[in-house]
């Protein structure tokens, strides 16, 4: 089946006999048992509910996997993720990662005895592969600076490194493209990660997190951290991203074709001075782009000429909303240096790029044209 009809009509367990088109929301903290030691498989909403079940079922679908958990926040699907390692596990993670990501194993699990090293690039990850290493998390593209990582060359390092008594698992934040370009499971990932808040949704109007695993034994690991720390998704946020799914397939394509040619425009600009699109072919990673994944996505990260410019566009945008998030039908500008990458060191954001002249643009449903004027506008060109 392709995967727009999946997202159309996602789990096809009917819940009720109405013969509703759309999942019901089962708006129950419990539910009652036909007899002793008997259960209808929903006992209580924080292990299990249908509305969520249904959701999980759809994500599994979609990105071929054999069991999907949805949580209430994409960290708080990280923070279950990180109850999986001891004390003395070692990680290797994307040096440029969403900021609330690195806050969390820089101040939690860096606390708890975790212990992190960051690479940029397959070849770096081998480098930094070590005795005591039971995790490569990798955010392909990365946020904000739009790095790629080979996600077949992650898997082959992950196998070569690991052995029967020490076992690697290859995460993946497949966040910004999504299943419909993306399908990590595919190339040899173990978890994929969502902040399903962003494209999965899509509408900038719920928090939710997804982890999806090809592995029983594993996905009955994080169901019993999941059940244990509480932070599970609502039966009602659960419908929210299953309505936003239904369209996902066509926001992406959308996304892709406006990023693509807004991208394009910035490069004409004289006061952008680079752009960082995955779909560029100048992008140092176009070609692993497109042997991986078969679109490019709606998010542009940009550096101006000065500060001044930079306040100027999130000042004086009108149509593009100066916020936090992405992924949703509006589009959205973010200053990472005083918003999403705030909590990092300056000597880490500013060996990153992460400065004063950069921003990230979330491409949203406006019209092309819309979009580049409002952008034209804002930096004062005529």
């Amino acid at each position: 089946m392709e995967i727009s009809t999946l997202c159309v009509h996602g789990c096809d367990k009917k819940y009720d006999n109405t013969g509703a088109v759309s999942v019901p929301i089962f708006a129950s903290s419990t539910f009652a048992h036909p007899g002793v030691g008997q259960s209808t498989g929903f006992d209580y909403s924080r292990s299990q509910n249908p509305t969520k079940e249904h959701l999980e079922h759809t994500i599994t679908a979609l990105e071929g996997g054999c069991d999907t958990i949805a949580f209430s926040s994409g960290m708080a699907a990280v923070s279950a993720l990180m109850e999986l390692f001891s004390p003395g596990d070692h990680i290797v993670a994307s040096d440029d990662l969403y900021g609330g990501t690195f806050r969390l194993f820089s101040h939690i699990s860096e606390k708890n005895g975790i212990k992190f090293s960051y690479a940029t690039s397959a070849g770096e990850i081998a480098a930094k592969i070590t005795s005591a290493t039971k995790a490569i998390f990798i955010e392909t593209p990365s946020n904000p600076m739009m790095n790629v990582v080979d996600i077949e060359a992650a898997a082959q390092l992950k196998q070569n490194a690991q052995n029967d008594l020490n076992k690697i698992l290859l995460i993946v934040d497949n966040t910004f493209l999504t299943p419909v370009f993306q399908r990590p499971l595919s190339l040899g990932a173990d978890i994929v990660l969502h902040s399903g808040t962003k494209y999965l949704g899509g509408h900038n109007d719920t928090l939710s997190g997804m982890l999806t695993v090809k592995d029983s034994d594993l996905a009955g690991r994080l169901r019993f951290i999941a059940k244990t720390t509480g932070g599970c998704l609502s039966p009602f946020d659960s419908f929210l991203i299953i309505r936003g799914i239904k369209t996902l397939a066509v926001r992406m394509e959308r996304h892709n074709k406006t990023a693509l040619a807004v991208a394009k425009w910035f490069t004409e600009q004289k006061k952008v001075k680079k752009v960082y699109y995955i779909g560029l072919q100048d992008h140092p990673d176009y070609a692993i782009s497109c042997r991986q994944a078969s679109g490019f996505g709606g998010m542009i990260s940009f550096t101006v000429d000065t500060e001044q410019t930079a306040k100027s566009i999130l000042e004086n945008v009108k149509v593009i909303k100066y916020a936090e998030s992405l992924g949703g039908t509006e589009s959205l500008i973010t200053y990472p240096l005083m918003q999403t990458h705030a909590d990092l060191p300056q000597d880490e954001r500013e060996r990153r790029g992460i400065n004063a002249c950069l921003l990230r643009l979330s491409v949203g449903l406006e019209a092309e044209s819309d979009i580049i004027e409002d952008l034209r506008q804002a930096m004062g060109n005529s």
